[in-house]
């Protein structure tokens, strides 16, 4: 395990077992990872490692919003939320219970310019009161969003904060999401591969314009979605060794 989630290992041609983890992002200095190998004969060792993790680079970026964008939520909106939270927990509970789905082919969800980074500071009306965990992509409402790997199908929902949602499921542990959409393309239960059409762009949920809000976990922990994007093919990787 690292980052408080389980790791998933797969064996290629040559016996080589392959994995990867999340680094939470308030990670300082190196993360620990605990291996533990058991042997045919049932032994078991356990091995702990230290990760040296570089230090992210992140900005604020301050927003004037409407106070009911920006305020407290009311006990009615926060049981909402809560319930919201639950669905995506269940959804990284799936994702970790399924065998690995995703493959080499993977695309960008749009190919459009970044408005908001992953990792930066939001101040809200002068305060700080959260981090950006996602990437925000341009687009204008209508604007197709593809599938940027196989995957399943886990929710397609109306989320209180997130407006209009889908939820892949790529198993070994790896899940996405797209949010604020006008119009969602799929069903739960669709297997989907890259480039697969899953919505449209849109400004549903609490958000100040239309854009695509894209998040990448590993079970419930957010990483830069581009660090998956950026991960080498298999066979580059074999290449290397």
């Amino acid at each position: 395990e690292a980052g408080g989630e389980a790791l998933h290992f797969t064996a290629d041609e040559a016996g080589v077992f392959e994995g990867f983890g999340p680094v939470p992002i308030e990670t300082e200095g190196s993360l620990q990872m605990r291996l533990v190998a058991v042997y045919i004969d049932g032994r078991e060792e356990s091995l702990d490692v230290d990760v040296v993790v570089a230090t992210g680079e992140y900005r604020h970026e301050r927003l004037s919003v409407a106070p009911r964008l920006g305020g407290r939520l009311n006990d009615a909106d926060a049981a909402r939320l809560a319930e919201d939270q639950a669905k995506a927990a269940g959804v990284a509970r799936r994702a970790h219970a399924t065998p690995r789905l995703w493959t080499d082919e993977r695309v960008m969800p749009r190919d459009d310019r970044v408005t908001s980074g992953f990792g930066n500071g939001r101040v809200f009306n002068n305060e700080v009161s959260s981090r950006h965990m996602g990437l925000d992509l341009d687009g204008d409402p209508g604007d197709i969003v593809v599938a940027p790997a196989r995957g399943v199908v886990a929710l397609v929902d109306s989320f209180l904060l997130a407006g209009d949602i889908v939820y892949l499921n790529h198993g070994g542990g790896l899940l996405s999401g797209y949010f604020h959409l006008s119009e969602q393309l799929v069903q739960e239960g669709d297997t989907v591969v890259a480039g697969t059409p899953i919505g449209r762009i849109g400004a549903t949920g609490r958000v100040t314009g239309p854009h695509l809000h894209w998040v990448v976990r590993v079970g419930t922990t957010s990483v830069d979605p581009r660090s998956w994007m950026a991960l080498p093919r298999a066979d580059a990787v074999a290449g290397g060794r």
